[in-house]
């Protein structure tokens, strides 16, 4: 099979079964692919899965700000609950 042969379903059917056995080395050899084809398969597969964390939309961003924003809040809180019972003004 040439390279630009391989579906897209037979490309995914390698890569799920590098991730299950944990050895692209069989299974290359199992499809008679090079092993350093399915690794990168593979490493494609988890990039595509798994988008660059710096490149976060806007409003993934601003939801990830606000979660911790009320943590901070809550730890606020909790302090100065915690003085007020010491007797401690805030």
């Amino acid at each position: 099979m040439s390279q630009s042969s391989y579906t897209p379903e037979f490309k995914a059917q390698v890569v799920r079964e590098a991730r299950e056995t944990g050895n692209a080395s069989l299974v290359a050899r199992r499809h008679q692919l090079k092993p350093e084809m399915v690794r990168r398969w593979t490493r494609e597969a988890t990039k595509a899965a798994h988008p660059n964390p710096d490149a976060l939309s806007l409003a993934d961003e601003n939801e990830r700000l606000k979660k911790l924003l009320g943590e901070r809040d809550l730890q606020l809180a909790v302090l100065q609950d915690l003085l007020r019972k010491k007797g401690i003004r805030t």
